[in-house]
């Protein structure tokens, strides 16, 4: 019979852990998303070459792992330049910048996939590139870019696992702890992914919903 020394105080604790992990991952999805509008909008409006310079920036941001980004990031603000700052603080900044990145190409697609007929008959009836992108391109962007960006919303989600090394305790780290303790690695890395079922899967079913009723509008 399977017996396990796991108690309610211990699911607790898991539980504190993924509240930790949703808190982290709605900052940095929040800001990653309104960094990656700025960026997609201005690499699309000024071109490959003005804009070489931030494509470049974000480059680097998605072709560096994230654990080595938040090692170095964590190393350069404490120790070059001398600042106290929480482990939480890091992990939001270098996450917020990582969704940045992969985000201004998810918004960058989906303008560009707005028909440019469309847009210059919107421009010929009077309205200004603010009404244009407001009323035309970003609803229908919007629904092309959807699916990404739920997609990312969750590989952040699970890529928030990583900020353990900056001394954040969520869902991951909580386990491990467990595990220390306990010594029972193979369940708890079972409850652990049961957590992270409960709590991802809601977002894409509601990003489904989302995309299916827009669909038939």
């Amino acid at each position: 019979m399977f017996d396990t020394a796991l108690n309610a105080n211990d699911l607790i604790f898991l539980a504190k852990g993924a509240g930790m992990t949703l808190v982290v991952t709605a900052i940095s999805v929040f800001f990653g998303t309104v960094l990656g509008i700025v960026f997609g909008v201005f690499r699309y409006q000024v071109g490959p070459w003005w804009a070489a310079p931030l494509t470049f920036v974000l480059d680097v941001f998605r072709s560096i792992p994230l654990l080595i980004q938040l090692v170095l990031a964590n190393a350069f603000v404490t120790t070059v330049l001398g600042i106290r700052i929480s482990g939480f603080t890091v992990a939001c900044g270098v996450l917020s910048l990582y969704t940045a990145a992969y985000c201004a190409e998810i918004v960058r697609g989906g303008i560009e996939s707005v028909p440019l007929t469309l847009r210059r008959a919107a421009r010929s009836l009077g309205l200004s590139w603010r009404q244009d992108m407001t009323n035309i391109v970003m609803p229908l962007a919007t629904r092309v870019a959807l699916p990404s960006w739920i997609g990312l919303a969750l590989g952040v989600m699970k890529d928030s696992a990583l900020v353990y090394i900056v001394q954040v305790v969520e869902l991951l780290k909580s386990t491990q702890i467990l595990i220390t303790r306990l010594q029972e690695p193979l369940f708890l890395l079972m409850v652990c992914g049961a957590f992270y079922f409960l709590i991802s899967f809601p977002i894409a079913r509601f990003g489904g919903y989302l995309e299916k009723r827009w669909s038939h509008d």
